[in-house]
């Protein structure tokens, strides 16, 4: 499943088969360039609703919408070529019922032209994930934090910790009878995470849980250190963007003050004049 060297984009059938190998290498992307970056190097590519927050600057991903979602995945299709593109459903576009997630899914892979969307929630998906899988709509679950269910969980806590596991063992395990291909654990217990996935059949994707996962996800904002003022527990910073933009800022403003810049090479000259017809000179 590696990117290096691929011709053909990986689909959810793939994944399935990579379980218990390789681990799946997942990022976010929201935007076409950063879509070519994540294209090189990832099996996945997840417009997340993180999104939101991300690039406008909302307090969670509840503001979402399906529109923005659909202009987020089109940006991103533009930018993949090996990568499987998944698509999260955003907060109230598919808990209403089958119904209602069919019609709103199915627009989001004709129109942002994704193979697979992403929906949140366990054992009350169940139903919903089964009704889109048994109609062509490729699903990748997500339990434990559930980003969507924030106000309900009381704030991006741990779940899972104690008797509380059974529950997530439960969800897991009903979105993978209905047919998902893959699971996304979130914030879960490293020796529950570890034993969800001996125990499912499909690959887990782990985002602050186990490296036992099938593989990983991280918000692709987080990992290259674009925010100097958030650092979750599960990311590994792998590099200081932020840091480095606002430096670069900070020396351009100082340059078009002193007027440094723009220098001699940043200019144009004017046009040289022209020589009349016949003269030699």
């Amino acid at each position: 499943m590696s990117a290096t060297g691929h011709s053909r984009a990986v689909t959810p059938p793939q994944v399935v088969a990579a379980k218990g190998g390789t681990p799946l290498v997942c990022l976010t992307a929201y935007t076409t360039p950063m879509a070519r970056l994540v294209d090189a190097h990832c099996d996945i590519a997840l417009v997340g609703d993180s999104v939101g927050m991300v690039l406008h600057g909302l307090p969670s991903t509840l503001g979402v919408t399906l529109d923005m979602m659909i202009m987020h995945g089109k940006a991103v299709r533009r930018g993949l070529e090996h990568a499987l593109m998944v698509v999260d459903m955003p907060f109230g576009s598919y808990e209403e019922g089958p119904e209602q997630a069919f019609r709103n899914a199915s627009r989001v892979m004709a129109e942002a032209g994704c193979a697979a969307v992403k929906l949140e929630g366990g054992e009350t998906m169940a139903e919903t994930i089964r009704f889109l899988t048994r109609r062509g709509i490729p699903v990748m679950a997500h339990v434990g934090l559930t980003p969507q269910a924030v106000n309900t969980f009381g704030g991006y806590t741990v779940q899972g910790r104690g008797e509380a596991a059974s529950r997530i063992i439960r969800d897991a395990k009903a979105v993978a009878d209905a047919g998902a291909f893959s699971v996304v654990l979130e914030k879960v217990p490293e020796s529950l995470a570890s034993r969800i996935t001996k125990e499912l059949a499909i690959p887990t994707i782990g985002i602050g849980a186990s490296a036992a996962c099938d593989g990983q996800v991280l918000v692709v904002d987080d990992m290259l250190g674009m925010f100097t003022d958030f650092r979750p527990k599960f990311v590994k910073r792998y590099a200081e963007l932020g840091t480095e933009a606002a430096s670069a800022i900070e020396m351009y403003a100082a340059e078009v003050r002193a007027r440094i810049f723009p220098a001699a090479e940043h200019v144009f000259g004017d046009a040289p004049k022209a020589v009349p017809k016949g003269d030699t000179q």
